[in-house]
C-alpha cells in the first residue's frame, strides 16, 4: 500500500507579492509548487493537494461585475467560489502532469470540486470579516453593485488617509451534512 501525503498549497503556490494574478503568472507559480513535490512522487506516495481561492474569487467577481456593463449578468459568490475552485484544481492538475512527464512517471491525476456546508445561524454571517477582492480606490465602488450574496459586504477601510473599499465574506464553522 502506498503512503499518502496531504499537501496544502497556500497564497503564494497561486499568487505571489507583487504579482497580478495573469494566467501565465499563476500556472508558472503552480508548476514551481507542482515540481517541489516531485521527492514524494519519486517515493511513490499518493498526493491529495487541497489549495484556497480567496484572491481569485475576489478577482472572478469583480470580471463578473464589471460584464454587467456589457449586459452579462453577474454570478453569485458560490458560483464564483466553484469557478475559481475548478479552474485552480486545473491548473494544479496541469502543472503536476508537466512535471511528472518531465520526470517520466506515469501516473493519474484527478481533479474534484467540493462544496462545504455551514451552519446558515453561524453569528460570523452578521459580522464579515474575510477579504476576497482587492482593495479598490474611493472612487471606483461607485460601480459595484450591491453584493447579491448576502453574506458579503462593501466596507470602507482608511488606509493612510485615503478611504478604500474592501469586499469581505464571512469565516463562517464548516458542519457535517
Amino acid at each position: 500500500m502506498r503512503k499518502l501525503a496531504v499537501v496544502a498549497f497556500g497564497g503564494n503556490a497561486l499568487l505571489r507579492s507583487g504579482q497580478k494574478g495573469t494566467y501565465q503568472e499563476q500556472l508558472s507559480n503552480v508548476e514551481q509548487t507542482c515540481e517541489s513535490l516531485y521527492n514524494l512522487l519519486k517515493r511513490n506516495y499518493n498526493i491529495v493537494i487541497g489549495h484556497g481561492n480567496g484572491p481569485q474569487v475576489g478577482n472572478v467577481m469583480l470580471q463578473h461585475e464589471e460584464g454587467k456593463r456589457a449586459g452579462i449578468e453577474a454570478m453569485p459568490m458560490d458560483f464564483c467560489v466553484a469557478e475559481t475552485q475548478g479552474s485552480i484544481a486545473y491548473m494544479i492538475e496541469m502543472g503536476l502532469r508537466n512535471v511528472m512527464a518531465r520526470h517520466d512517471i506515469q501516473r493519474d491525476v484527478v481533479t474534484l470540486v467540493t462544496q462545504v456546508a455551514v451552519n446558515k445561524l453561524d453569528p460570523m454571517f452578521q459580522n464579515p470579516t474575510k477579504p476576497v477582492a482587492p482593495t479598490t480606490p474611493r472612487s471606483r465602488p461607485t460601480s459595484w453593485p450591491r453584493p447579491r450574496v448576502p453574506s458579503t459586504r462593501r466596507i470602507r477601510k482608511d488606509v493612510a488617509g485615503a478611504r478604500w473599499w474592501l469586499r469581505q465574506s464571512p469565516r463562517a464553522s464548516t458542519t457535517s451534512r
